[in-house]
């Protein structure tokens, strides 16, 4: 890999992080949710400052093609992402359930003792 390609990758991925730490600042985006994009901010900027771990990586998984595995590496942090992206949908849709029930029964008491009221 070329200086002026390992600069330039390293560049975007401190702006990438910045965001990061940016959208945490303004409450935009939790902690909790920023630890996994951290994760990858981070095990970016290992893989351009020490390429040859991604070579060792790769060497030892039995890819021929550096792109193959650069491919397979890339394929699997957005398949985590996504994961992680899942979960979190899943756990919202859950407490939305459950708060439409609440305000359902809520609801019902409400005009149940409205009626009362009347009669």
């Amino acid at each position: 890999m070329n200086l002026f390609f390992s600069i330039l990758a390293l560049t975007v991925i401190l702006l990438y992080v910045s965001v990061i730490f940016y959208l945490l600042h303004t409450k935009k985006l939790y902690l909790k949710y920023a630890l996994l994009w951290f994760l990858t901010g981070v095990t970016m900027i290992a893989l351009i400052l020490f390429p040859q771990l991604l070579q060792w990586f790769f060497t030892l998984c039995g890819f021929q093609v550096f792109s193959n595995g650069l491919f397979a590496v890339l394929v699997f942090f957005i398949l985590l992402i996504l994961l992680a992206l899942t979960s979190i949908a899943s756990r919202l849709n859950d407490a939305n359930r459950k708060l439409i029930q609440t305000v359902a029964l809520l609801e019902k008491r409400i005009r149940e003792l409205e009626e009362n009221l009347r009669d």
